[in-house]
């Protein structure tokens, strides 16, 4: 509950405001002038502020005044027996959030403060996540001592420093799976001119064709069967500031044509509408995928791959980054045994050494959940290699299992895991879900479908 601080000369009135507000579970102290209670503000910092406009030795809009001068957050009610359009004017001016006009219900009041330190409260919160969003989208975010990472990060500075013109160059973001594109898209945006402006993202791959269109350009009521009301699209809501596309070689062709002419000038129409609107948006886009190969089959359009790729940036493989494997190992592992209050944990000297020699084909994302699982399952301050559940054909010293005909890289990744835990719980079936953290009846279902053997646990 909420700390209030009453300031008024009526003894009577504040005692019994002060007893009713701590009868619904809040603290309440009172003061009978304005610089006794500027004094107890100053001490108790309290949650909320409740005081009489007509003070003994100073007015309310005084006490508002340099109670503001202080702290420009907290609610303050301000209670008047002379209630009138001006007065709540200056009250506001000064910097009061309420007015309540005596005599004052004790209800009304209660539920006055309860509704302004709610909003406070949300009001903190929300400032707390995006602080939190702009110091994790920083440069130093992106983890790492290699020269690779080095140029990777005066890139994006000099990338993210372009602006002062109407219509900004996009920029293509390219990478294998799990190299971090969407972190390196978020230091384009938050070490700009533009961040204090929406950050807007989306996966191109995630939403059917047929409703993409709509969630970047909107539409009106009536464009189509379900639209019954105008809804803005997201290429508005980042007016200003960035749109991020997300797997961008997943885009249906009808619609690259559109998303090109926004970058050639800056207009859209919504979907039903006859009228066009300009947008100061920047687009960043990524992708896995090699895009070249894609204009060849005909699935990408060559004039939107030359226009996107007018600033482009190489997020290097894990395998490239030399030396930070093991500055992410260890940043990542503190990270998770900070957030899953396992104290301390290091990893040993020979697990450092299995991380070194595997090639990562899941690159950082594949590193960061494997230290995750090592702070979630570990029983002792070390982590060993035994910890570390590596793929068999990834590990030191073992050479690199050729392509299998109609199997693709992800199902050979999946049936190596699988044969890797089935081998350490010697075909245990039921240890070996409990290695990868999923169930029996998923784990069998998987090893039929690679026609893996494993055994029941006896009894």
């Amino acid at each position: 509950m909420a700390s209030i601080l009453i300031i008024d000369d009526e003894t009577t009135l504040a005692r019994n405001a002060a007893r009713f507000l701590e009868k619904g579970g809040h603290g309440a102290t009172t003061a009978g002038t304005g610089r006794e209670g500027l004094k107890l503000f100053g001490e108790l910092r309290p949650d909320a502020v409740v005081l009489d406009f007509r003070l003994p030795d100073m007015d309310g809009l005084a006490v508002i005044a340099a109670i503001r001068a202080d702290d420009a957050q907290v609610p303050i009610i301000m209670i008047t027996g002379h209630g009138s359009i001006e007065l709540a004017v200056e009250a506001m001016k000064a910097g009061a959030n309420d007015l309540l006009t005596k005599p004052v219900a004790l209800g009304e009041l209660r539920q006055r403060i309860a509704r302004l330190t709610q909003r406070q409260r949300e009001s903190s919160r929300l400032q707390y996540y995006e602080a939190r969003e702009r110091d994790r989208s920083q440069l130093d975010a992106i983890v790492g001592d290699s020269p690779a990472v080095a140029e990777l990060r005066d890139r994006i500075a000099r990338i993210a420093g372009v602006e002062g013109i109407e219509t900004l160059p996009p920029v293509l973001i390219v990478g294998e799976t799990g190299t971090g594109k969407e972190l390196v898209a978020r230091a384009c945006h938050f070490c700009s001119p533009r961040r204090d402006k929406p950050f807007v993202e989306v996966n191109c791959a995630a939403i059917p064709a047929s409703l993409l269109e709509s969630e970047l350009f909107g539409h009106e009521r009536g464009a189509f069967t379900d639209a019954r009301e105008r809804k803005l699209g997201l290429l508005e809501a980042a007016d200003g500031g960035t749109l991020f596309l997300d797997e961008i070689g997943e885009m249906d062709r009808g619609l690259q044509a559109k998303l090109l002419k926004v970058l050639e000038d800056g207009r859209l129409r919504r979907l039903g509408s006859v009228q066009e609107r300009q947008v100061n948006v920047r687009i960043v886009a990524a992708t896995n995928q090699d895009l070249e190969k894609h204009i060849e089959a005909g699935q990408f359009r060559a004039d939107l791959y030359f226009r996107l790729r007018v600033l482009q940036i190489h997020v290097p493989p894990l395998r490239a980054r030399e030396g930070d494997v093991r500055v992410l190992a260890h940043h990542f592992l503190a990270d998770f045994a900070q957030r899953y209050r396992k104290g301390p944990l290091a990893l040993t000297p020979a697990a450092e050494r299995l991380l070194a020699g595997h090639d990562w084909p899941g690159n950082v994302r594949e590193l960061r959940n494997l230290m995750e699982q090592a702070a979630l399952l570990a029983t002792a301050p070390g982590i060993g290699p035994d910890a570390l559940p590596l793929s068999p054909a990834r590990r030191p010293g073992t050479p690199t299992a050729a392509p299998d005909a109609g199997i693709s890289a992800l199902e050979r990744v999946e049936r190596d895991l699988l044969t890797q835990a089935l081998s350490d719980t010697r075909g245990n079936v039921s240890q070996a879900a409990r290695q990868l953290g999923v169930s029996r009846d998923t784990l069998r279902y998987r090893m039929e479908k690679h026609g893996l053997p494993g055994k029941r646990p006896p009894g």
